[in-house]
């Protein structure tokens, strides 16, 4: 990482979809955050996404990106009665609004369903659609901050909040997705769809289910920093370097921690037992010593592609030159933005990005009573 230069990602856009949900038609009413994001994985993926937005609200960003964007003003009867008839030829919808909202428009899931029985019914909201907290406002922090999730995380002084990736993003949007797709494969046996209720807080609870099981076995304390992922173990952690960037190492098994060893020059007794957490935080401080003594680039040519588990840790402007992710072209140039391009990758039927496009409502819905 010599050059800390921009280099500009490949340009992506296509004009027509070729992903695995080709054909899937999506209707998304415009929020903010984990319904977006989700919706911009479906469009990757080759769905067609129609987005009802409020007027003069025109949605920017990559999480807007491959949609058909469409100012509607939801007050309106006459504009219901469209969004209705839009809704007769969808095969999902997304929705983030607070409980009760939908309903109260005249678009709630009985609503559609006697319309449209096969429709997949997708609710995204932080505390779910039941429960005392559903009608209160929150963010990212508080969903996940009843999890559990939150406090394990950061330094033993303090939480420290992981960005907002796991609740909006993790917690709710991936959760979404899946969600929405079990449901849509489930419709296409049955002939009849249902309410996907995604809630980030449940989502975000799912993804810690390793560390329920780690305190059920007894290997996982709720002391921060004092267990072997939460940055307690000297082996699987983050250390500045002496140019004041930083470098990650993950040395857990036996094997990888000996190539660390002798890679990085830990000859002495007291590194052997290295699954012993009482050696822990002595040998953190030894480890942080050693790594202050070379800059990030020059760790990087000793550990880098070995079985170290070693990497950089690089800004989001030098993640997009790190030659790896040029070589898989995992950020692109979009709409003169770089921006992650899709992922998973299919062999057969690749997601794409497209642009987004402004629509009239009415020439949507009599474009798809055309093609019934």
């Amino acid at each position: 990482m010599q050059d800390s230069s921009i280099a500009a990602p490949r340009p992506h856009t296509a004009a027509k979809p070729t992903g695995p949900l080709a054909g899937m038609r999506i209707v998304e009413f415009a929020g903010i955050g984990p319904g977006p994001f989700a919706a911009m994985l479906l469009a990757d993926m080759g769905a067609e996404v129609i987005t009802l937005v409020r007027p003069k609200q025109q949605p920017k960003g990559a999480a807007s990106r491959g949609r058909t964007v469409i100012e509607v003003d939801l007050k309106d009867t006459t504009t219901i009665a469209q969004v209705l008839a839009l809704l007769d030829g969808a095969d999902a919808l997304i929705e983030g609004y607070r409980p009760g909202v939908m309903e109260r428009l005249g678009l709630g899931p009985d609503t559609v369903h006697a319309r449209n029985k096969k429709l997949v019914y997708g609710r995204m909201t932080g505390w779910g659609q039941t429960g005392p907290l559903a009608q209160a406002a929150g963010h990212d922090i508080n969903y996940i901050s009843i999890t559990g999730a939150l406090a394990a995380i950061g330094g033993a002084d303090k939480p420290v909040p992981p960005l907002n990736l796991v609740g909006d993003f993790g917690g709710g949007s991936m959760y979404l997705v899946m969600g929405m797709l079990a449901a849509l494969l489930e419709a296409a046996r049955s002939g009849q769809g249902q309410v996907v209720d995604a809630a980030m807080c449940d989502g975000a609870a799912s993804l810690i289910t390793m560390f329920f099981d780690m305190t059920a076995a007894g290997r996982w304390k709720e002391d921060r920093e004092s267990n072997m992922l939460d940055g307690g173990a000297h082996f699987y952690g983050v250390y500045e370097c002496s140019c004041g960037h930083f470098i990650s190492i993950g040395s857990i098994e036996p094997q990888f921690y000996a190539q660390l060893r002798e890679l990085v020059g830990l000859d002495e007794d007291c590194y052997d037992n290295h699954m012993n957490p009482a050696n822990w935080a002595a040998l953190k401080q030894k480890l942080a010593t050693v790594f202050k003594t070379k800059s990030r680039d020059e760790w990087s040519d000793i550990m880098e592609g070995t079985d170290v588990c070693f990497a950089p840790v690089l800004t989001m402007s030098e993640a997009t030159q790190h030659p790896h992710m040029v070589a898989r072209e995992v950020f692109i140039q979009h709409e003169g933005h770089t921006q992650p391009g899709p992922a998973p990758r299919f062999s057969r039927t690749p997601s794409n990005v497209r642009p987004a496009v402004t629509a009239k409502l009415a020439d949507v819905v009599k474009g798809w009573q055309a093609q019934k």
